[in-house]
This record gives structure tokens, sequence and C-alpha cells, in this order.
């Protein structure tokens, strides 16, 4: 991709700042430390700061104002785009720029469409996302849900920055969850035959359990029965995981998030892998014997105890198969690894990061983020159950509730660390306090006046012929500099892990759309202005519908 104009603005400045520093003989360029420029929060103060004048004093031994007289006196203003230049306060430099360098940022957007946005920030690095993974037991509920709009929207932000991104599902089908499954399954096919069986102790009662059992009634009949105790086992382990998988990835669907890779923890035990990691730890002297367990020594790499990783009866922790699987992700050959793991685990994240250093993997590879717990909120008060069902509310009936717009937006827009109040009101309203209805409205709006001026016969004329000097006021200067800062924003959001970041932006953006269309016309009488005027607002159609795609947000053209 072509260099933002932003960055170009940047450069260009920097360049000359550093020529005036050399021309006005403060120091060499040898000496020269990194200039940094800023944007001015109060906007009176131009477009860009430097304090390179006070990071001069103590080298050059004279006066920061000083400093910065020289520096103004020897710059090249034209060659950088510079209307004017000023000392502020003790030393700063502020630069109020020729407006027309943020003008090439509309031919960018235009040069690349659903791609603007794009950069190579990632170079290609290979990272895995490992999120939601549920046990195959139930229905996905609140953190699943969060877990799945925050991970696949950073998936989506990495992917925009120039990672190679791989989305993993990791199923636990190995545990006693899954011999709980087999055996609720049993009992409610027995119980549809007429047998009076009570359902196991741990057993799962959801009313799916029940319609599987009425749908092995209808295929199989009573051919079960006839099964050994180990063969009926067998086919009820699939046949239920097959069932709770589908499921799962049926609403996931719904919800659209999809993955490359669904990991099964049986393949672990499959293939050895649980055994060959345990022998690894104990060749590498990383495990003793104590009370006949097996232990791991995590305290030597930071955490608070060591951990048992085979108990005194031989069987696994839930840790020893994590380590294998860890293991089998470094073995993959990934730069980079992030889990999303709901609340409930932030203290298994010390011993799993100590359990890859024991096997000599580098755990900064290795990144945990937690994805907070939501609480719902509808009529003022807190909502635990269903209406409808009368249980805990499922992801599922959320989206039948407030439809997926509104649950993808709103499980993003805050930091994933940050616990998250959803108000259900909120999310329906067709209001500007219901921020997904704001943006979604601010992308509709743009469609309707590329209506009216389709049907005022306004023919759209290439950008090349269009007199761009006609954006001249301070909003469409807002608005094409916001423009230009998305290629930069979605970088940091992705190198901060920071999905939320985008909801932040495009909501700016929003709101700036409506502010100017509230303060000026777009189709007016002079033709040239109408053109440039429409040209803008493209843009900024295309920059909402990006970021909303990338959150996983649809863009109405009506509303």
């Amino acid at each position: 991709m072509t260099q933002n104009p932003l960055e170009l603005i940047n450069q260009l400045v920097s360049e000359a700042i550093a020529d005036a520093v050399v021309a006005a003989g403060v120091v060499t360029l040898e000496e020269l430390p990194t200039i940094t420029l800023e944007v001015p929060k109060d906007k009176t103060h131009g477009d860009l700061a430097t304090n390179i004048a006070m990071q001069l004093t103590k080298i050059a031994k004279k006066n920061p104002r000083q400093i910065a007289e020289g520096i103004i006196g020897h710059l090249d203003l034209k060659k950088a785009n510079i209307e004017k230049a000023e000392i502020a306060g003790p030393g700063f430099i502020n630069f109020t720029l020729a407006k027309a360098y943020l003008y090439p940022v509309l031919q960018q957007v235009q040069d690349h469409g659903s791609d603007y946005g794009r950069s190579n920030v990632g170079q290609g690095k290979r990272v895995q996302i490992e999120f939601v993974s549920a046990n195959p037991t139930g229905t996905l509920h609140l953190g699943h849900a969060r877990g799945a709009a925050v991970g696949d929207s950073l998936c989506n932000v990495l992917d925009f920055a120039g990672y190679q991104v791989t989305r993993e599902y990791y199923i636990n089908d190995a545990g006693n969850q899954i011999v709980n499954l087999c055996k609720s399954i049993e009992a409610r096919y027995l119980q549809e035959l007429g047998q009076a069986v009570e359902m196991p102790e741990d057993g799962y009662h959801g009313a799916d359990i029940i319609g599987f059992a009425k749908e092995l009634v209808a295929e199989k009949g009573e051919s079960l029965l006839s099964m050994s105790t180990e063969e009926r086992t067998a086919f009820l382990r699939t046949f239920g995981l097959e069932k709770e998988l589908a499921k799962i990835k049926r609403d996931l669907s719904r919800f659209r998030v999809h993955f490359d890779e669904w990991f099964s923890e049986t393949s672990l035990y499959e293939n050895g892998q649980v055994e060959v990691a345990l022998s690894e730890l104990k060749a590498r002297g990383e495990v003793y014997e104590l009370d006949e367990a097996t232990w791991l020594r995590t305290t030597d790499y930071g955490d608070d105890k060591d951990r048992v990783l085979v108990k005194n009866d031989g069987t696994y922790t839930y840790l020893t198969p994590d380590i294998a699987y860890h293991r089998n992700k470094y073995s993959r050959g990934f730069d980079q690894m992030i889990n999303i793991w709901g609340a409930d685990h932030h203290g298994y994240i010390p011993r799993v990061k100590a359990a890859m250093d024991s096997l000599g993997y580098d755990s900064g590879k290795l990144t945990v983020l937690i994805a907070q717990m939501v609480s719902l909120f509808q009529d003022g008060e807190k909502v635990k159950m269903s209406k409808r069902t009368g249980k805990a509310v499922t992801m599922i009936d959320l989206m039948d509730e407030v439809g997926v717009d509104a649950i993808r937006y709103f499980f993003t827009m805050r930091s994933m660390d940050s616990h998250l109040d959803f108000d259900m009101d909120l999310a329906i309203s067709t209001s500007n306090e219901n921020p997904v209805f704001y943006v979604q409205y601010a992308h509709a709006r743009i469609c309707s006046i590329f209506r009216q001026a389709e049907e005022q016969n306004v023919t759209l004329m290439a950008l090349s012929d269009i007199d761009l000097s006609k954006l001249n006021n301070d909003r469409e200067y807002e608005l094409l500099r916001k423009i230009g800062e998305l290629p930069e924003e979605i970088a940091t959001a992705a190198d901060n892990y920071a999905p939320h970041r985008m909801v932040r932006y495009v909501y700016e953006l929003s709101s700036m759309l409506h502010s100017y269309y509230k303060a000026e016309r777009v189709i007016t009488e002079d033709v040239m202005q109408t053109q440039a005027r429409l040209a803008l607002l493209g843009a900024v159609r295309v920059v909402i519908s990006n970021v909303l795609k990338m959150i996983g947000v649809t863009s109405p053209e009506k509303m």
C-alpha cells in the first residue's frame, strides 16, 4: 500500500526540522535525537507539535526558546507543507499545515476500498488465537459470547495489520465432563424407552439432552440395549460430541465467528503427546515425586506453588494435557500465540507459562488475555434468568432478544479486561444514545445522501477531476484527518491486542459525520463543491463499513 498522507507529512516535517537544526548550527546530524511529533489536544496549537528544542538544550547548551527560534528561522516551510510555525511555552514548536496534504487520503480510500486501512506492520508473522473453547456439553453462555466477539474482532484487526492469523477452538473432549455427557444421554435414552432410571449425580439436565435422546429412539429404537457397555459408551460419546459441537458451530456461525482449526484434546492422548510432554519434563529434571504424586517445579518459574501433574491414583490433573496442548502449539512454529480465557481462569496463567518455561520454550510468545464477565440489565434491573426458559441467559437467547449487531458492538466496545454491563433496552433502542444505532445510522445517512444525489441527477465525477480545495472548512479537515488515521489506528490496536480501540474510532468518526451533516449542505448549487463533498462522504462511508466489518457488525444502507 502507498504511504499514508499522515505518515508522509510527519516524515516531511521531521526531515525539515532535522535540516533546520543542522542549518542553524544547533547540533550535528549525528548528535540529533529522535524527533517526536504529536497532534496537540488544543486545536488552536496547530496540527503538529514538537519538543525537539527542549531535547537539544543540554547538548547545545542554549535556552530552548532560542533553539526554537533558530529552527524556525531555517525551516523550509514549502517543502514540508507548513503554513505557519510558532513557538509556544518553554520552547514547543507548533506547526499549522497547509491542509492540501490531506486530500490524497481520498484517493487512497478510493484505490483500496474494502482493504483501506491495511498495513504490513505485522510483516506476515504467524499468530494463533485460541478463543471460546467452551466444553462441548451445553449451550454457549454470555462469557463465551464476549470471548467470541473480542476474539474474532482481534483476529480481524491483526489480519488487517499484516499478520497471518489462525483461529483455533480447543475441544475439551477427554475429561469427566464427557463421561457425564454420555451418562446423561444414556439415562434420558433409557427414560424415553420407559425405564425408571435416575439421572447421574453430575449429569446435564438441559432440554438439548432430552432432545438427543428422542432422536436416538427415533433413529435407533432399542438397538443400543443390545450393545455391550463399552460399545454403548463409545457410541454415545461420538453421538453426543457430534451433536454438541454441531450446536456450538451453528450458534457461532450465526454470531459470525468461524474457526480455522478445531483441536481435539482426545487427539493428545491418542497420539501419545501427553506422555511425551511428561517424559520430556522428567528428562529435563523439572518434576519430582511426593506423596505418591508427580509434581512440576513451577515455583522455579514464578508460580506461587508447585503443581501436581499425576495424582496419587495415577490420573492426570487438568494441567497435564494443557501442557501437552501448548507444547503442540509451540511445535507448529507460530511467532505468537494468544489465548482468550474467561475471568475464572486468571490464576491458571502463571502455571501454564511456567510449564512452557520448564520445557525450554519462550513463554513470552504466549499471551493470555482475560475476558471479564458480562452483566445483563433490563428495565434498570440485573437479569439472571431468561424469561423464555426460566434458566440462565445464553448467547442464543441474547441473539434472539437484541440481535447480533448490538451484541458484537457492545461486547467489543470496552477493553476485554474490564467488567461489562450490557443494557438490553439501550441495545435495541433506535436513538442516538444507542452507540451501535448511532454508528450504523451514520453509514445509512451517507447512503441516503447518495440516493438523493442520484434522484437529482448528480453524476459523480472522477476524483482526479474534482477541485478538492472546495473542502476547506474545519469539519472537512477533521473528517479527512480522521480517515487518514485509520491505518495507524489499526496498527496500534493490533500491537496492543485492543479491538475496542476500533469501536471508539468508528464512533468518533460517526460523530464527526453527524455534526458535519447538521452544519453543511452536501448537495449545493456549487457543482464542484457538491462533487468534493460527495467524494469526502463516500470515503467516510467506506471507512465506517470497513471498521464495522472488522468488529462483526453490518453496515445498513437504510434505517
